[in-house]
C-alpha cells in the first residue's frame, strides 16, 4: 500500500494509465508499429530510387530508338556492334580482351 502512495496521483489516474497503455500499444504491437513504419519508409525509399533508376533508362533507351529508326547508318552501326552481324562478302574478326 504504501508503493503505490509514492506514486504520483496523476500517474494512479484511471485515464493516464489507459493513455499510456493505449501508446505503448500503439508503438510496439500494432500492425503499424515504429519498426514497420521505418522499414517501410526504407523499402520505399529504394523503389523511388529503383523507379528513377528505370525512367531514366527508358529514356536512354527511347532515344536510342529514334536514332535506329531515323539513321540508317546508326542502325547498321548497332548490328554489327551488338548482334556481330556482317554483310554477305565481309569476313568479320572478333578479338577478345
Amino acid at each position: 500500500m504504501k508503493l503505490i502512495q509514492q506514486i504520483p496521483a496523476w500517474l494512479r489516474n484511471k485515464f493516464v494509465i489507459t493513455g499510456i497503455v493505449f501508446v505503448v500499444w500503439l508503438m510496439f504491437f500494432d500492425d503499424r508499429d515504429i519498426v514497420s513504419q521505418f522499414k517501410q519508409a526504407h523499402e520505399l525509399n529504394q523503389l523511388e530510387k529503383s523507379r528513377d533508376y528505370y525512367l531514366e533508362e527508358i529514356r536512354t533507351t527511347s532515344a536510342e530508338l529514334d536514332k535506329l529508326k531515323s539513321d540508317p547508318a546508326t542502325l547498321e552501326k548497332y548490328a554489327r556492334e551488338k548482334y556481330r552481324m556482317k554483310k554477305d562478302q565481309e569476313d568479320l574478326f572478333i578479338i577478345e580482351e
